[in-house]
């Protein structure tokens, strides 16, 4: 096998092979901290004080044989420094003994300096300095990483950018069908890049021009952001002259509109509100805060990693042949893809990014288990909402950082009975409300045997999960939970994903076709291509969400409505509103940093209980997530599906419930779980 194959496409060596390395390497510096802690550990067992030995001892100066009587006499000879003035400030005359005290002292202690000198001395043996320079060196490369974090998020953010912009890869209300679509939606990403662009300049230059000093660091974070949206808007504009094959003539100005990428509409907006308002470098400004939370917006190309990676392991088909000896009629298999799809949603931590990462698996297997499009849409686009309120999802570590009236705890310990709540109204939606098929399922003297046999394939994968846990538990003392899961994941998958490059490489299933599996190079490399525009047009929007969050901060909407409310009923209704209505406009992660800046205050300030009202914002979120005119689950799901099976599905025919089916049954089910969740406890502790 070879690791650096010649035939490798452009993109491949200038986009997935860098991104490749940048996620690795935020892979590799998150993990050296949890290593430097055991070597710091490892050295104290081995070397008592060792934190002692970690610095090379410097030989005191003093005069450990002095001689005291000697010294006294010379003390007791000095002047004093205040001279004619000691008579007349009422100095006291030396005391011999005082004197003589302060000088033995100061010996003993320069005794004890030197004995202690020669003790770290004679214990720093080679090998202690063998260990010392390893420990030493992955405490520079934390500290590397941690100074990186910065600069990585900045290059990966535009280089997938530029991916996503040569690749027509960014979300979309529609996708691009006519030339008129191209050239409308490639002219107004060129003007939305050149206004980043305009931004960036603006505040670089307003920065340096300012009295207080630049420090290289902050200089060379606006270079990168201009470099990087200069690189962006030159590939907009080569994409506007390069028309792709296949486009048909014709097209209306209204679906033109509608292919225009949700963050070029966002910018668009944003931008033009800064510059009215002589606030040029508003966008440069907001999107420079997301170096404040560096660290989430990269675990979330992990994660959008992780779900690449899964895609090309053999896993979620495993997981599917376990139900399949029931014969389970498409709904319930349905409800069961989304209920078993909330643990890993968890760990992704966003509805938006478990669609992107593992939709297109999830929609596979529905419809090759014969579940009809609008069902297997609707499901896929739900897959994600109702793992959002369970340990350890980073959007609740996010809430919790940001608001001091709750913690984790606190929330998750809630957010499982919001998950029991929208998975039984999901459950009774799917199959009550359009089934088509009968319970017909297998005789449990049949499917169980089957079904134990589907298990024994997956008993490696545990293995091998269980393996890298155990191994980060004890051999590094890190658990599993929502802080170490960034880190763990991407190690996971390419632990299965070397397992199955030893084990099921040419070989073939009893009775089945043969199994195509590429390799551990090949399957990384399928991983990272799919991930990069993935990751750019994610990360960009996610980018453009915060600052369309500045334009409703600085425009004071929020400031018309009332600071707080007699009834907590009334603010519950108004709360409900504007959560979904956020929803529909911005990401989690943005949409959560405006909410903790304003809407949160009132809410609290109407005798709304903190933990009631975050649990109504994450259900309101994923409503809005899956509601029109955005429906963002949706376009992410059409992403990853690929439009031909999206309009396939609006071919159908049926009744109206049947032929909107994909966008009608989330919205039934979410709904009544809002009302609910958002509802039912005013009644055991509202006032008013």
């Amino acid at each position: 096998m070879s690791w650096l194959p010649i035939s490798r496409s452009a993109r491949e060596w200038f986009s997935s092979l860098p991104a490749c390395i940048l996620l690795l390497a935020v892979v590799i510096f998150s993990t050296s901290s949890d290593v430097h802690n055991q070597m710091l550990r490892g050295g104290e067992q081995l070397w008592s004080g060792y934190y002692k030995l970690r610095v090379d001892p410097v030989e005191p100066t003093c005069d450990p044989n002095r001689n005291v009587e000697a010294a006294v006499a010379a003390e007791m000879a000095k002047e004093s420094d205040l001279g004619a003035m000691a008579s007349l400030l009422g100095e006291a005359e030396k005391d011999p003994a005082d004197v003589r005290r302060s000088i033995e002292r100061s010996i003993a202690d320069c005794r004890a300096s030197h004995a202690t000198y020669q003790e770290i001395k004679d214990k720093l043996t080679p090998t202690v300095r063998v260990y010392r320079a390893v420990e030493l060196f992955v405490a520079d490369l934390i500290a590397f990483g941690l100074e990186s974090q910065r600069y990585i998020l900045i290059v990966l953010v535009m280089l997938c950018a530029a991916t996503a912009t040569l690749t027509r890869h960014h979300i979309a209300m529609r996708a691009m069908e006519t030339r008129l679509d191209h050239t409308v939606s490639l002219t107004l990403q060129t003007i939305a890049n050149a206004m980043l662009l305009g931004s960036s300049l603006i505040f670089r230059q307003t920065t340096v021009g300012a009295d207080a000093a630049v420090s290289d660091e902050e200089l060379l974070l606006h270079n990168l952001w201009i470099t990087g949206f200069a690189a962006l808007t030159l590939a907009s504009l080569y994409r506007l002259f390069r028309v792709p094959e296949g486009l048909s003539e014709g097209g209306s100005l209204n679906k033109a509109l509608l292919a225009v990428p949700l963050y070029t509409v966002m910018c668009l907006i944003s931008g033009t509100y800064f510059a009215l308002i002589g606030h040029a470098s508003g966008i440069g400004i907001y999107l420079g805060k997301m170096m404040e939370l560096a660290d989430m917006f990269l675990n979330v190309g992990l994660y959008v990693w992780v779900g690449m990676m899964l895609k090309q392991t053999r896993l979620a088909t495993l997981v599917f042949n376990v139900f399949r000896p029931w014969r389970l009629p498409p709904e319930m298999l349905a409800v069961v893809a989304v209920l078993v799809a909330a643990i890993p949603t968890a760990y992704t931590g966003a509805s938006g990014i478990f669609v992107i990462a593992a939709g297109a698996v999830i929609y596979s297997e529905l419809r090759a288990a014969g579940a009809r499009r609008q069902l297997a849409l609707a499901a896929t686009a739900m897959s994600g909402s109702l793992g959002v309120v369970l340990r350890p999802c980073l959007l609740v570590v996010v809430i919790a950082y940001l608001n001091r009236e709750v913690t984790t705890d606190e929330l998750f310990g809630w957010g499982i009975w919001v998950f029991v709540l929208t998975a039984a109204m999901f459950t009774s939606v799917a199959l009550a409300v359009n089934r088509q098929s009968k319970f017909d399922l297998a005789p449990a003297a049949e499917a169980m045997p089957a079904m134990l046999a589907a298990l024994r394939p997956l008993i490696p994968y545990v293995l091998v999960i269980t393996g890298v846990v155990l191994f980060y538990r004890f051999a590094l003392e890190v658990r599993m939970d929502e802080f170490s899961a960034p880190r763990l994941l991407p190690v996971i998958l390419l632990a299965i994903l070397l397992f199955e490059h030893f084990t099921l490489k040419g070989r073939q299933e009893a009775g089945a076709k043969a199994i195509n599996h590429q390799g551990l190079e090949r399957s990384l490399r399928g991983a990272t291509n799919d991930t990069t525009a993935e990751i750019g047009a994610l990360l960009l929007l996610l980018g453009l969400s915060v600052s369309i969050g500045g334009v409703i901060e600085r425009s004071h909407i929020m400031e018309t409505f009332p600071q707080a409310f007699d009834s907590a009923w009334s603010a519950m209704l108004l709360m409900v509103v504007i959560l979904v209505v956020l929803g529909m406009i911005m990401d989690a992660f943005g949409a959560v940093i405006l909410v903790s800046a304003t809407v949160a205050t009132i809410a609290y300030g109407s005798g709304i209980h903190p933990v009631h009202f975050w649990m109504v914002t994450l259900v309101a979120f994923e409503l809005g997530y899956l509601s029109p005119p955005v429906a963002l689950n949706h376009l992410l799901t059409r992403q990853v599906v690929g439009e031909a099976e999206v309009l396939a599905a609006q071919r159908e025919t049926g009744t109206f419930y049947q032929r909107h089916e994909r966008i009608i049954m989330p919205l039934i089910a979410m709904g009544i779980s809002l009302v609910l969740v958002a509802f039912v406890p005013l009644l055991f502790y509202a006032n008013g």
